[in-house]
């Protein structure tokens, strides 16, 4: 699979959040931005960062229901492309269905959806929907799209959708919190949520469910009067999206005193990643709480465990815990396809499918080493959806 050219989509990045004044007249524009972004994905795309074997065998082989013939139109995630993965599942799957051909337009997922719901592609990689993406597809198609998961996101790759860490400078005394606590601490009093299109008046909650200083998280002494200070990412990227999915339920109501950052280049051509900021700040500073990736990780800070209830268990961050998905912040990647829900699914696509949801689908994503394979229990759960 050969990697295309992206087009300029994603415009210019929000510097003024990031980027002091004085050197703002002098900051690349949008297109530099995407030069550096292609450089570097396209480097991480050639490594293995795992090479540790995780134990497949409960995954189904895969077994031909049916031969079948024609060709499948990919558009959307670029990662697919720019790393080997795509090229392993082609492979691999032809040498049980020579008669399927492919066509790829990977260029971003930016494409993804409005590739599906105008009838261009037959699958759609790419990182959860969006609420505008959703309702555009289902106002064109009168219907939803077909969700499919196909990796879960890695543990510490930058563009790899990776598991999101929450992290405090070493100096706290803070081990562990739950998703409940989060939503405290980052999201702030609500009237209701989305999921999906579908506004949810029961993901209301009042300001009594704000966390602002450290004694409402139990911490005592000097600590229990200081202010919680919060750092995240700037509320245009997909990230926090992914947060508030998990973590507000689907609501989008942030703490007011929010720090965000975001990527950018200096006057000086150096790249400064939002991620690397957020654990930055919290070196710098005691009362500091972020949410960013472990691959910045630095000896003044430090990750904490979480739980998806009061009580726990309480799980830590590892390559472990992300790909077993017992740690609550995983994120994944979904080939999203469009099924009259009154008709079977395209046989040259559920094939295909059934063949990435295999152990040989995802033992293809291993040797990759980037992305991380999917358990059994999600397996059968994605079968459930092509049939």
């Amino acid at each position: 699979m050969t990697p295309r050219p992206l087009p300029p989509l994603l415009g210019l990045l929000a510097l003024a959040l990031a980027v002091p004044l004085a050197a703002q007249e002098e900051a690349r524009g949008g297109l530099d931005l995407q030069k550096s972004h292609f450089v570097n994905v396209a480097a991480r795309g050639k490594r293995v960062y795992y090479t540790e074997h995780f134990d497949l065998s409960g995954l189904p082989s895969y077994q031909p229901e049916q031969q079948v013939s024609g060709t499948i139109r990919e558009w959307g995630s670029n990662y697919f492309a720019d790393s080997p993965l795509g090229q392993y599942w082609e492979d691999g799957f032809r040498k049980y269905q020579p008669g399927v051909r492919f066509e790829y337009h990977l260029l971003t997922t930016l494409t993804a959806t409005p590739a599906l719901c105008l009838g261009l592609a037959d699958l759609a990689p790419s990182r959860h929907i969006t609420f505008d993406e959703l309702l555009g597809f289902e106002r064109v198609t009168r219907r939803e799209p077909v969700e499919i998961t196909v990796v879960t996101g890695s543990y510490n790759v930058p563009g790899w959708n990776y598991a999101i860490g929450i992290f405090v400078n070493r100096a706290n005394p803070l081990a562990h919190l739950t998703l409940r606590q989060l939503d405290g601490i980052f999201g702030a009093e609500r009237t209701g949520g989305y999921v999906g299109t579908v506004w949810h008046l029961e993901l209301a909650r009042g300001p009594a469910g704000n966390i602002r200083t450290w004694g409402q998280l139990g911490l005592t002494g000097e600590w229990a009067n200081r202010p919680i200070h919060t750092y995240g990412y700037n509320l245009r990227y997909h990230i926090p999206l992914t947060f508030e999915r998990l973590v507000f339920g689907g609501a989008d109501k942030w703490n007011e005193n929010l720090q965000e950052f975001a990527n950018y280049r200096d006057a000086a051509g150096k790249s400064h990643l939002e991620a690397q900021q957020v654990i930055e700040a919290l070196d710098r500073d005691p009362d500091g709480i972020g949410y960013s990736s472990i691959a910045y990780l630095t000896p003044g800070t430090k990750p904490v465990a979480l739980a998806t209830r009061e009580g726990g268990p309480y799980v830590p961050m590892t390559l472990r815990t992300v790909q077993n998905r017992t740690y609550p912040l995983d994120d994944e990647v979904y080939f999203y396809l469009d099924r009259d829900p009154a008709k079977p699914t395209d046989p040259k696509v559920r094939e295909f499918m059934r063949y990435l949801l295999s152990r040989e689908g995802q033992e293809a994503v291993q040797r990759d080493g980037k992305y991380l394979p999917l358990t059994a229990e999600v397996v059968q759960a994605q079968l459930a959806k092509l049939q």
